[in-house]
């Protein structure tokens, strides 16, 4: 993909919060070397597990968190040194919808004012000109120009969110940022929210930068998918083929805990247990952070970082299996296969997991 068709771009972006207990507090290392494209109308899904590094990692694409090193290019223009209102005139370009719709919105703001407020931000429009777009923005997401005068505690959940779509979307951004958008949801809901995401997509040719935790929708909604573990990308590639081949360990964990609906089908799958939890942010392990909960580890894992090597059928993985292993290339190991692999590995190569 060339430079002139990404619209956003993070380059080796890393963020460090301080510590703030103890007498020598340790920085929190939340994103790590993450690297990311996004073309324009693409939908990039972002997932993990909670603590990942998914949701600050998208909110240093737009700078609403102080980016330690790396580069962020949001249309080509870099917006790693900006500040104060150079900034603000750049953000028009991305707009960010959060999880809560039911903190998202001022309670003492009628929904007109809220989606009003960035049109007199970035555009400086007059009191008529904004009505009329709000009242077009309503329109646009399902809802009635009469709502402009009521207050969010009036509306629900579902209704509260196609709000803040719209004031996303008011001042026409190239990308929109997701942030676990529908997760507060019921599943009815849901759908109808994603669908509206899929039909403004398509008529006004949107980027979504979208995260979630429930891979069941992320497969619904995007193009590609970037997966997440303790603030790196261990894996990105194109849906498909990271949903029918996934190429990391971690991806194919994850995937085997989607629900399966039907219940002739449901248990035929292997449901893959990780043990442990997730290493603390503040002293990430060495060598390959997933390497502790692994099941495929080997002794190379706790020493050195993987390297980030190409995917048949598209996309990048970073995991030592795919240069001194079996790569997992949509046959992964499992069971009797896994523990007779691991069993004729000479003692010094295995490591307890």
């Amino acid at each position: 993909m060339s430079e002139s068709s990404e619209i956003l771009r993070l380059e080796d972006v890393h963020v460090r919060f301080p510590g703030r207990s103890g007498l020598r507090p340790r920085p929190v290392y939340a994103v790590r070397g993450v690297s990311l494209h996004l073309a324009p109308g693409e939908t990039l899904g972002l997932v993990g597990e909670s603590g990942s590094g998914k949701s600050t990692a998208a909110r240093a694409a737009l700078r609403l968190v102080p980016v330690s090193s790396g580069t962020v290019l949001l249309d080509g223009e870099d917006l790693t040194g900006l500040g104060g209102a150079e900034l603000r005139r750049r953000r028009r370009k991305a707009q960010m919808v959060f999880q809560d719709p039911f903190s998202s919105l001022d309670p003492s703001s009628t929904v007109g004012d809220s989606i009003a407020e960035p049109l007199r931000t970035h555009l400086g429009l007059g009191r008529a000109e904004r009505e009329a777009r709000v009242a077009e923005l309503l329109e646009l997401v399902g809802l009635d120009e009469a709502h402009a005068a009521r207050y969010p505690q009036e509306f629900s959940g579902g209704q509260r969110q196609r709000i803040a779509i719209a004031r996303a979307i008011a001042v026409s951004p190239a990308v929109v940022v997701c942030d676990e958008a529908v997760s507060s949801l019921d599943v009815s809901t849901q759908n109808q929210v994603l669908n509206l995401l899929g039909r403004l997509q398509r008529e006004l040719g949107t980027a979504y930068l979208f995260i979630a935790h429930d891979l069941a929708v992320v497969r619904h909604i995007a193009d590609r998918v970037a997966v997440m573990y303790l603030g790196e990308i261990v894996e990105e590639g194109p849906t498909r083929r990271v949903y029918g081949m996934p190429a990391h360990p971690y991806t194919e964990a994850l995937l085997s805990a989607i629900p399966v609906p039907d219940p002739d089908r449901a248990g035929l799958g292997k449901r893959i247990v990780l043990p442990g939890d997730m290493p603390d942010a503040t002293a990430p392990p060495p060598g390959c952070a997933f390497h502790t909960r692994c099941p495929y580890a080997m002794e190379i894992c706790s020493r050195e970082a993987p390297p980030v090597v190409e995917v048949e059928g598209g996309g990048r993985s970073a995991c030592h299996l795919h240069t001194s292993g079996p790569s997992l290339g949509g046959a992964p190991l499992a069971g009797d296969d896994l523990s007779s692999w691991r069993a004729e590995r000479p003692a010094a190569e295995r490591t307890a997991v």
